[in-house]
């Protein structure tokens, strides 16, 4: 099988166009997949939620809590754990996530809480919601590793494979292929989907609590510590460590699941 390698040169921007008071906005790609994302997340959602008999208006405020806990999550785990010298002397620029720098750790963080918040709000078992809201986190993944990708970001070492990338809009990358970390991750991301999906399906929502959330953890985090071996450090600090952040944030997470997995638990709770 030759490729002949992939020369990768998509412009990032869809389009641009002016507003008063606000200039320049510009619509991106990956802003694009995130809110995909989303809106599928929440058509999946809102099949289970009907299947389960759980009111439409209890997914619209759980899909708020979502969206914000992920935000807000995905930028400060970017701030504290790649590069929080920076942002602590330019602190404004914390808000400025349109320029980039979200961390996927971060988000699994702020979802965690978000949804404890909500949980708590709404009197609704905290498991319960895990096990069903992780379905759909697997699925938006892919669509923020596709973002990624058209963005020509965070991709891997150089590699002799054929389906290696050349990204064109990097210049250290432009003549040298690379692995298209994004496109390993989006692919894992979408198997996890369908097997967690299988999951909820197969068992008619009737399965042990924990054990979808317990399989998301291990499977999502297990994927994204092995994919790190082959992808780029993404800050200068890393260069020098036998694993990188991302792998040291992915542990925890999975011995969680295991432990989730493992642990005994009653087979019934109430919605």
């Amino acid at each position: 099988m030759i490729l002949n390698y992939i020369n990768w040169d998509v412009n990032p921007d869809i389009f641009s166009f002016n507003l008063p008071l606000l200039g320049d906005v510009t619509v991106r790609y990956y802003g694009l997949l995130w809110a995909v994302g989303f809106i599928v997340g929440y058509f999946i959602m809102l099949k289970i939620f009907k299947k389960e008999g759980i009111k439409v208006a209890v997914l619209d405020q759980l899909t708020t809590y979502m969206v914000l806990s992920t935000v807000i999550g995905a930028r400060l785990g970017h701030v504290l754990f790649y590069q929080p010298a920076y942002y602590l002397k330019h602190p404004l620029e914390i808000f400025a996530t349109w320029e980039g720098g979200m961390a996927s750790h971060g988000a699994a963080i702020g979802i965690l809480v978000g949804l404890y918040l909500f949980s708590r709000k709404r009197k609704k078992p905290y498991i319960w919601i895990l096990d069903r809201i992780v379905i759909v986190v697997a699925l938006a993944g892919m669509f923020i590793r596709l973002g990624n990708l058209m963005n020509s970001e965070i991709f891997g070492d150089v590699t002799n494979l054929p389906w290696g990338f050349y990204f064109r809009r990097i210049p250290y990358a432009a003549n040298i292929p690379h692995h298209p970390t994004q496109l390993y991750e989006a692919i894992s991301y979408l198997i996890i989907f369908f097997i967690l999906h299988r999951i909820y399906y197969k068992t008619d929502g009737k399965f042990k609590p924990g054990t979808i959330f317990g399989w998301f953890l291990i499977l999502l985090f297990g994927v994204r510590f092995l994919i790190e071996f082959v992808k780029e450090p993404q800050v200068g600090f890393e260069q020098n460590m036998p694993i990188n952040m991302g792998q040291i944030l992915s542990i925890p997470f999975i011995i969680i699941g295991i432990i989730i997995l493992t642990r005994k638990r009653k087979q019934n709770y109430k919605a």
